[in-house]
């Protein structure tokens, strides 16, 4: 089970752009993890991005990133009806992100997190329903569903 709560969800994000597409999702996660700062955060996820974009085609991107000080998984979801020029392998527009923070210690925990995120976002039908969601709770009972 993915641990995402309401208020790390963005129905409609604000972002136009791949930096304050990063800078509004940690800005959002902020919210649940006050321990560690945002400008932070924002600086391990530039870095990241700097390896290669985490946008993995068919409108999604999944920034993620090890956080120093952080003490527990962080998710957050945004999503754009617009799109978001997120420099995506695909060249496409990214609707669909969800941000991985994970301690520095848990590497088994954030690799299975982001091995099921990538699973769930392979399947055509899971995109379109996270696209066309109305309310946060259905996003967060399709993230929070157990793992069959």
């Amino acid at each position: 089970m993915l641990k995402l709560g309401e208020q790390c969800i963005i129905l409609e994000m604000k972002s136009k752009s791949k930096n304050e597409a990063l800078e509004e999702l940690s800005t959002t996660v902020h919210s649940q993890c006050t321990v560690v700062d945002p400008t932070v955060l924002l600086d391990v996820l530039r870095e990241r991005e700097q390896v290669g974009s985490t946008g993995v085609g068919n409108g999604v991107a999944i920034p993620h990133a090890k956080v120093p000080g952080l003490d527990q998984l962080l998710l957050c979801f945004g999503r754009s009806v617009k799109g978001i020029s997120f420099d995506a392998i695909d060249n496409r527009p990214v609707h669909l992100f969800v941000q991985i923070l994970s301690p520095m210690g848990m590497a088994d925990e954030y690799l299975r997190t982001l091995a099921r995120i990538s699973r769930l976002f392979k399947i055509e039908s899971n995109r379109k329903f996270l696209l066309q969601a109305r309310t946060k709770q259905e996003i967060l009972d399709f993230f929070n569903a157990p793992e069959i």
